[in-house]
């Protein structure tokens, strides 16, 4: 059926050419999003989202250095991946749309939003977004490992073939619950190489450029003062490794939502940081603020 045709696109961008993932009708006149995934992850982590979108043309990138976008050329950080989102705009024809945000997709989309204000009607930050909450004194390195932790550990290792590596996959305290045929696809797409040395396919470079910029970097606070949108915000209560508290606490995104009077916030129960987009319940909360942002688009033309 159109409704559900999942397809891939190539788009040229500075040094490359960036896979692209779009779901749903290819009639360029329907409501269309724009889906930004997380640090370590790629196009394939919003599956569940877009099937929960009917008659929404659904467009998600891999971000420069993750997916089958790894092989385009650094330098990274959330300026090169707001001027990546233009391109792709550009090459799709797009005006203003709602764009959504994982994990560090949500940093990528205020950015991009700051930047290309003209192309974004209206941001939801997924789990992230706000400025990490760490403390303070750490380098780049522990920083990386306080927020990711296992998954930027995973980068480095190898696996023999895809069955190794969704047995290392399936004990994962946030999807041992939480499995479904979407992950299956997830992490099937995951690696890159030829066994029996296949590697994740996110580039470590990528991953540290970028945590590197948003702890340093300007880009992000600016974005922040400088809201031009409507810009919601939903926490998950679990975190990476499905337990809590999450990546955000509820008195830390409370403590933002005072800073930027802009900002909605609302918590996802039932949901971890992956989960939040990549099984029920959370997908269809993510959907269901997708919706009400593509009817507040219909009602402003």
């Amino acid at each position: 059926m159109t409704e559900s045709t999942y397809r891939t696109e190539l788009v040229p961008v500075n040094g490359g050419n960036m896979q692209v993932g779009l779901w749903g009708p290819q009639d360029p006149q329907v409501p269309t999003v724009l889906l930004i995934h997380g640090v370590t992850a790629s196009h394939k982590a919003w599956g569940m989202v877009a099937q929960a979108l009917p008659g929404v043309r659904v467009i998600a990138p891999d971000l420069r250095g993750r997916g089958r976008s790894n092989q385009l050329p650094g330098p990274y950080g959330m300026p090169v991946h707001a001027a990546d989102l233009a391109r792709l705009m550009e090459h799709f024809e797009l005006g203003s749309i709602p764009v959504i945000g994982h994990s560090m997709g949500a940093f990528v989309s205020l950015v991009f939003a700051d930047l290309h204000p003209d192309l974004v009607s209206s941001v939801l930050l997924v789990d992230g977004g706000l400025p990490l909450q760490v403390p303070e004194g750490l380098d780049d390195e522990q920083i990386i490992d306080a927020v990711l932790g296992p998954a930027a550990q995973r980068l480095s290792m190898t696996f023999g073939s895809l069955g190794d590596y969704k047995e290392f996959w399936r004990p994962h305290p946030a999807f041992a619950d939480n499995w479904n045929e979407l992950v299956e696809d997830y992490i099937d797409y995951d690696l890159d190489g030829q066994a029996p040395n296949l590697r994740p396919a996110t580039k470590y470079r990528a991953l540290a450029e970028d945590t590197a910029e948003l702890h340093r970097g300007a880009s992000l606070l600016k974005a922040l003062e400088e809201l031009h949108h409507p810009v919601t915000f939903l926490r998950s209560p679990k975190g990476l490794m499905g337990a809590e508290p999450g990546l955000y606490t509820a008195d830390y995104v409370k403590s933002w939502a005072q800073k930027l009077p802009g900002l909605q916030t609302h918590e996802v129960p039932e949901t971890n940081h992956y989960t939040i987009v990549m099984d029920a319940p959370g997908r269809n909360v993510v959907a269901g603020h997708i919706r009400a942002m593509l009817r507040h688009c219909a009602d402003a033309v």
